[in-house]
């Protein structure tokens, strides 16, 4: 602190400059008083909404836990441009500031209202989104019945928007499913007929008459034995007739009926070897087939599956929006009205004067001391003997010659003192009147 460094040094410091600190600081406080009235009144007051629990318990309900969600979205819808500008056009809101431009009375409107929710006391399940009990809308204006009515008119606007958005979700998700609910019944039908053609068209290689066709084909393998058997008798038969060096008559008949016999026979027996050629066929196809079939089985239980979650969200849906126009689900209702403020809050015209107070203290005697350090003079023995080493032997205090009579000039001092004085008295009489007006 240069050559004030101890308390009596600083307390003669104020000493010698108790004018300057008094003009400053009575300066100074007369600005902060003056710029404290000058800043305008604010009034606060809000609205609470309250989320009430489901009259029914039942898990369908379309809100069940997302009011916090809910709210958050209807938020930023209210705080959207062209929301606010309707907020400002429907209550005349800054009508006595017509220089604000459209952009800043939508700003200071956005930071005057404020929406504070309150959390739910009772316990959430692990990984559930937080429930929200209440939600308070506060507003803070320069004109308590526009606060009011701005406070009130955001409250209204979250219940429409509330209720119209829950019902209409409601409405959408049974739309939903059951627009759902016809695709996926017509793809069931489709599919269906596909797999109905399909075995109609491979009836032969169905899996399911596996052990007929091998009945089938073990009956034909007994006829064409039969047939082979029958064949080698004729033919044994006929080159016997054959073999003989003469035939009668008769032998030339027989031969004649054997070789229609053999003709009979062996066409039989093509016939039953086109049909085990088949049959055999057939089966070798029944892999593939129950391949195909597996798959149309899988597609119809997918779909089926699909139709029965559908159906069981369908029923659902349509609970919900039961619950929705009954006011049976979870739903906001207006637990306080926001009031007219009767008294401004904030208390900023006095902070800002106590705070330029303290500040134009500081002030004051900070530029006393940068006066002392600006110039330097030793006036105490410690002081000298601090910065030149050299201890006074004795210290003459300043004796001022005492005069018999004060002569024109001293005379003319208290008169020329009167002006400051009064000034000061005027400064300290206006303080305590601005004080007054403040508290």
């Amino acid at each position: 602190m240069g050559q004030i460094q101890t308390l009596e040094e600083f307390v003669g410091l104020l000493i010698r400059r108790r004018w300057l600190i008094g003009l400053v600081c009575g300066a100074g406080v007369l600005l902060s008083l003056v710029f404290g009235l000058s800043q305008g009144k604010t009034y606060q007051t809000g609205a609470v909404i309250q989320v009430e629990s489901p009259a029914v318990a039942d898990g369908s309900a379309t809100v069940g836990g997302q009011s916090a969600r809910l709210l958050q979205v209807i938020e930023q819808r209210l705080t959207t441009r062209e929301s606010l500008t309707a907020m400002i056009e429907r209550h005349g809101l800054f009508a006595d500031a017509p220089g604000l431009t459209i952009d800043q009375k939508i700003a200071v409107l956005r930071k005057a209202v404020t929406f504070e929710s309150v959390a739910s006391v009772s316990q959430q399940a692990y990984g559930a989104p937080a429930s929200v009990s209440a939600l308070i809308i506060t507003a803070q204006l320069a004109d308590a019945d526009q606060a009011a009515r701005v406070a009130n008119d955001f409250a209204q606007s979250i219940l429409d928007q509330s209720s119209a958005g829950q019902t209409g979700r409601a409405r959408e998700t049974l739309a939903f499913y059951q627009a759902e609910e016809q695709r996926v019944g017509q793809e069931i039908v489709a599919l269906e007929a596909d797999l109905a053609a399909f075995k109609n068209r491979n009836a032969a290689a169905l899996p399911g008459s596996r052990d007929t066709r091998r009945d089938e084909l073990v009956a034909l393998e007994s006829d064409l034995r039969r047939l082979d058997q029958s064949l080698v008798a004729v033919s044994g038969e006929r080159l016997a007739i054959e073999a003989k060096g003469q035939l009668r008559e008769t032998d030339r008949r027989r031969l004649e009926d054997l070789l229609v016999q053999i003709g009979v026979l062996t066409a039989q027996k093509s016939a039953l070897a086109a049909q085990r050629a088949a049959l055999e066929a057939a089966m070798a196809q029944t892999p593939d087939i129950e391949r195909e079939l597996g798959s149309y089985d899988r597609r119809l239980q997918q779909l089926q599956s699909q139709y029965e979650v559908i159906t069981a969200r369908q029923a659902e849906a349509e609970t919900g929006l039961r619950l929705e126009e009954a006011q049976h689900s979870e739903h906001f209702s207006l637990l306080e009205r926001a009031t007219v403020p009767e008294t401004p809050v904030g208390g900023g015209g006095k902070k800002l004067a106590v705070l330029g107070s303290l500040a134009s203290l500081l002030a004051a005697v900070g530029l006393a001391f940068l006066l002392d350090l600006l110039n330097p003079v030793l006036r105490t023995p410690g002081q000298m003997q601090r910065e030149l080493d050299l201890r006074p032997v004795i210290s003459i205090p300043e004796v001022k010659p005492v005069r018999h009579g004060p002569n024109p000039a001293e005379r003319v001092k208290p008169l020329q003192s009167l002006p400051r004085y009064a000034a000061l008295a005027g400064a300290v009489v206006l303080l305590v009147l601005v004080a007054a007006n403040l508290t």
